[in-house]
């Protein structure tokens, strides 16, 4: 397989939203990690947890938001400060996420843990859930668009398909009027092997039209 070279890429998010339990020492930690597009967003997520779980001893919060993940807010909801919002937010930057909200809600069992004992059961909660997430990673990609005749559109869409996964491309959205517009996200220094391939594949028929960069996700 040819290796790819990455494109300029920027902390990752999660494509849905997950949940997990944990038991720890009888106290139940329900956590939700949820991919947000804004502050506001994640503070109505939280608002909705505590709301369905308005009976909970605590609902404890961290959030990374913004493309370069540059903000962080979290709450410790009653806990010993800095013993579940901090240590949650932690998780999330070391996995290097943005754009994520997490709540855990904690129904208290009548033993208590310590600060120690809080900290470690609020991280791990946060990252036993994360690992059920899938996750999509963010990149600066360049807009390709080909026009192919109708008949032809069903064999060209699956040569991009197979030649996005291994050029850290993703699919856009394609149009049809006179030709069949197909449409990719592609890094730019993978630009002159797009076009080499589509030249083999259509005899230099086929040339792409490249567009402008955005920001992209993709699926890992």
């Amino acid at each position: 397989m040819r290796r790819v070279t990455s494109a300029r890429t920027y902390p990752a998010t999660i494509a849905a939203a997950v949940e997990h339990e944990t038991v720890i020492r009888k106290s139940r930690f329900l956590t939700r990690v949820e991919p947000v597009s804004s502050v506001e967003e994640a503070e109505a997520v939280i608002a909705a947890i505590r709301k369905r779980a308005w009976d909970a001893n605590h609902n404890c919060t961290a959030m990374v938001t913004g493309l370069l993940g540059d903000q962080a807010r979290s709450s410790d909801d009653g806990e010993p400060s800095g013993t579940a919002g901090i240590p949650m937010l932690e998780v999330l930057r070391r996995r290097g996420l943005t754009d994520v909200v997490a709540v855990v809600t904690r129904y208290f069992g009548g033993v208590k843990l310590g600060a120690g004992g809080l900290v470690r059961a609020y991280s791990s909660a946060v990252s036993e859930t994360l690992d059920l997430a899938a996750l999509v990673q963010r990149s600066a990609l360049r807009q390709v668009t080909v026009d192919v005749p109708h008949a032809e559109a069903g064999r060209y869409d699956n040569l991009l398909r197979d030649w996005a996964t291994h050029h850290g491309a993703a699919l856009g959205e394609p149009t049809y009027a006179v030709m069949a517009t197909l449409e990719l996200w592609a890094p730019e220094i993978e630009l002159p092997q797009l076009t080499a391939d589509l030249a083999a594949a259509s005899g230099g028929a086929v040339v792409p039209v490249f567009g402008v960069e955005r920001v992209v996700d993709v699926p890992m």
